[in-house]
C-alpha cells in the first residue's frame, strides 16, 4: 500500500497533461562481453573504452523516450571474464548508459554467473550510474519494493517485467533473487501490475532455443498468455538471432499488441551466420485527450557488428542497415559482402515472417555493385 500511495503521489506531479502526449520507446537485444570485445575495449590507461562500439547509432538511441537493453553479462569486478561466465568492466554499463539506454534488463541465464557478488554488484553498478533496471534483486525484500518496475516518462505510466528461462544452472543464493519464467508467478506479478493503473504493461523475456530463428511452441504459447492477461509489449531476446516479429490490430485497423520473439544479438563475439546482427524495435505511443493510450507506430531498423583491425588494434562497431544501403565510407570495402549476406537474411526472414511490422526505413540497393 505504501508503494501505490508513493507512485500515485508521484504521478500527480510528474505527469504533465497536455492535449496528446506522444512516447516513443526502443528495444534491442543482448549486450554482450566476450573476453575479445573486453581485450578490445582496454586502453593505454588501464581503463576500458566502450564508446567506440555505439558511434553510429546512438543517435537513434537517444532519440527514443525510453530505450531498453539486455545486460547479458555481469559487473562482477576483476577478473574480467567472457563466455562462459561473464563479468564485465563497469565501463561497458556506463557506455551504454551514454548511448542513450535508460532501462537495463538483468534476468537472462547468465546473471547468476558470478554468483552472490556477480548479482549484487550488478545492481550497485546500475545505482551508482542512477539508472534503472529490473530482472534481479538483492532479496525479495527489494523485488517487493520495486517489482513490477514502474517507469514515468512523459506523462505516461510503464510497468515493465522481465524473466529468464533459467541460469544455466547457476545457484542463486538466498537472499539473491532472480525472476525465472513460471505461468503462476507471471500471471500474479500482471495482476500486481494492474493495481498500479499503468498506461502499458511490457513484458520482456529471455526465452526461446538459441540460433533458431523462428519461435518455439513455448515463445508462442507463453506470449499468448501474456497478451490475454492484459500485456500489450511483448519483447524477447536471448536466442542470439533475430525472430519474427507479429503486431496485432483491433477493429479498427489500429495496433493493439506487439510480440517481438527475438531482437538477435545487440553487440556480441559471435561470428556464425545470423549472430552478427540485430534488430532495434520502435514503438510509439499516443494519449489522446481522453487519456486512453493506444500503440500509433512499430518499427524495426537492423544492425550489423562490424568487427576490424585498425592500428594493429581489434574494434568492435554497430553499423546501421542505411551505411549499407548507402554505401558509407566509414566502413572498409571488404566488409560489404559480409553485411550484405547479413541483412539480406534478416530481411528475407521478417519479410516472410513478420505480421504487421515493418523497417522502418526505405532502402535500395543494387547488389550487382557490391564489389
Amino acid at each position: 500500500m505504501i508503494r501505490l500511495f508513493f507512485l500515485f503521489i508521484l504521478s500527480c506531479i510528474l505527469q504533465p497533461a497536455p492535449a496528446q502526449q506522444k512516447l516513443t520507446l526502443l528495444f534491442v537485444g543482448d549486450a554482450m562481453q566476450h573476453s575479445p570485445q573486453i581485450a578490445a575495449a582496454h586502453t593505454a590507461t588501464g581503463r576500458y573504452d566502450y564508446k567506440n562500439c555505439f558511434e553510429y547509432i546512438k543517435d537513434d538511441i537517444r532519440a527514443a523516450d525510453i530505450a531498453v537493453v539486455n545486460l547479458e553479462t555481469t559487473h562482477a569486478g576483476k577478473p574480467y571474464k567472457g563466455y562462459p561466465t561473464f563479468s564485465a568492466p563497469d565501463e561497458f554499463s556506463a557506455d551504454l548508459q551514454d548511448a542513450g539506454f535508460d532501462l537495463f534488463l538483468t534476468a537472462n541465464n547468465h546473471c547468476a554467473d558470478q554468483g552472490k557478488k556477480g548479482i549484487e554488484r550488478t545492481i550497485k553498478v546500475f545505482d551508482s550510474l542512477n539508472v534503472k533496471h529490473t530482472g534481479t534483486f538483492k532479496d525479495t525484500v527489494q523485488r517487493q519494493l520495486f517489482y513490477p518496475l514502474i517507469v514515468f516518462k512523459n506523462g505516461f505510466k510503464l510497468a515493465f517485467l522481465n524473466y529468464t528461462y533459467n541460469t544455466n544452472g547457476m545457484p542463486v543464493t538466498a537472499p539473491n533473487y532472480v525472476n525465472v519464467i513460471n505461468d503462476k508467478t507471471i500471471l500474479e506479478d500482471i495482476e500486481e501490475a494492474k493495481r498500479y493503473n499503468p498506461d502499458i504493461i511490457v513484458a520482456c523475456m529471455h526465452w526461446g532455443i538459441e540460433y533458431r530463428r523462428l519461435p518455439s511452441d513455448g515463445q508462442k504459447r507463453l506470449a499468448r498468455l501474456m497478451i490475454d492477461n492484459g500485456v500489450k509489449i511483448v519483447i524477447g531476446s536471448h536466442p542470439h538471432v533475430i525472430e519474427p516479429m507479429e503486431a496485432e490490430k483491433n477493429s479498427d485497423g489500429k495496433i493493439d499488441r506487439v510480440v517481438v520473439y527475438s531482437l538477435g544479438n545487440f553487440i556480441s563475439n559471435q561470428k556464425d551466420r545470423y549472430t552478427d546482427s540485430g534488430a532495434m524495435v520502435k514503438i510509439e505511443l499516443q494519449k489522446d485527450e481522453n487519456k486512453i493510450t493506444s500503440i500509433t507506430d512499430c518499427g524495426y531498423s537492423l544492425i550489423w557488428r562490424y568487427k576490424y583491425t585498425e592500428n594493429g588494434k581489434l574494434k568492435y562497431t554497430l553499423i546501421p542497415s542505411s551505411f549499407y544501403d548507402n554505401r558509407s565510407d566509414k566502413i572498409k570495402q571488404s566488409a560489404f559482402p559480409q553485411m550484405k549476406q547479413s541483412f539480406d537474411d534478416a530481411r528475407e526472414l521478417l519479410n516472410k515472417y513478420n505480421v504487421n511490422i515493418e523497417e522502418i526505413f526505405s532502402f535500395s540497393y543494387a547488389p550487382s555493385s557490391i564489389e
